[in-house]
């Protein structure tokens, strides 16, 4: 007997990282995508007998359809509301937008809640999450040394949002692990004019837009005569395409509703297999 395939709905499907997800999931064998949404190409076909519907209609659709995850790299004021309505029909999902702002954030959460499981991301790359890891594990063993940390990321023209998702979270893990809490306020985003000395508790978050560059994020940790860099480069979409389509498989198996990360993901999958 075959196995059911996860049905799955894609909210921005004719952007950058919203239309290779498309491509992907009609690709894997072990996938159906039920529906499509975007404000651009309604109407539009994505596969046979499947056009791209209007957000505005999403909560019809998805009550015809049923999807089992609802999949959304779109913009965080069109993600917080496709999110509600996505969990009031009880679809599972994995939100790959960045941006949002701290009260989208509870937004979310609060619709999520209690509600649907959700995995939710800043970056899918397998490549990237195994990064942050080594990136932690470096900051802890440099943290008695008083290495200094900078964080630059590089990304094509188009990218509405600065510092990238992925950027931000580095911090975050440089902080945690250096021993600065939650770090933000320790965050300097670019440097101009009479800055003063740096200090230690301080991380440098640096962002470059130029031309098609997918996806650049470096960690720069300085001493006294020597630096360690770490670098992840993503040279296609297909990188996070692929590390979300782990997290659709992932999540489709999830019954306890809440948020997971990538985090959740890896140490079911990866880190305890290894360990």
């Amino acid at each position: 007997m075959s196995m059911r395939r996860i049905s799955v709905a894609v909210a921005g499907a004719r952007g950058r990282m919203g239309s290779q997800m498309v491509k992907s999931i009609i690709a894997n064998p072990a996938m159906e995508l039920v529906a499509g949404f975007d404000p651009a190409g309604i109407g539009t076909q994505l596969a046979p007998g499947l056009e791209i519907s209007s957000p505005t209609e999403m909560d019809e659709v998805l009550k015809e359809v049923k999807p089992l995850v609802f999949v959304d790299f779109t913009n965080a004021d069109a993600a917080v509301e496709n999110v509600k309505v996505a969990a009031r029909n009880r679809v599972k999902l994995v939100i790959g937008t960045t941006g949002f702002s701290d009260a989208q954030f509870d937004e979310l959460e609060a619709a999520i809640k209690d509600t649907v499981p959700a995995i939710i991301s800043p970056n899918f790359s397998i490549g990237v999450n195994i990064f942050w890891r080594l990136v932690g594990e470096a900051a802890k063993l440099l943290q008695p040394y008083h290495y200094h940390a900078e964080v630059i990321e590089m990304h094509h023209a188009h990218k509405k949002d600065a510092p990238s998702g992925t950027a931000k979270k580095t911090a975050e893990i440089i902080a945690r692990y250096m021993g600065m809490g939650t770090g933000e306020e320790h965050f300097v985003y670019g440097r101009q004019g009479m800055t003063g000395e740096r200090t230690d508790r301080e991380i440098g978050i640096h962002a470059v837009r130029a031309g098609d560059i997918v996806g650049d994020h470096t960690v720069l940790f300085a001493g006294i005569g020597e630096r360690l860099e770490l670098t992840h480069r993503a040279n296609s979409r297909e990188a996070f395409a692929q590390g979300a389509l782990k997290a659709i498989e992932w999540i489709s198996t999830k019954e306890e509703c809440g948020l997971y990360t990538m985090e959740d993901m890896m140490r079911e999958l990866v880190w305890k297999s290894k360990n």
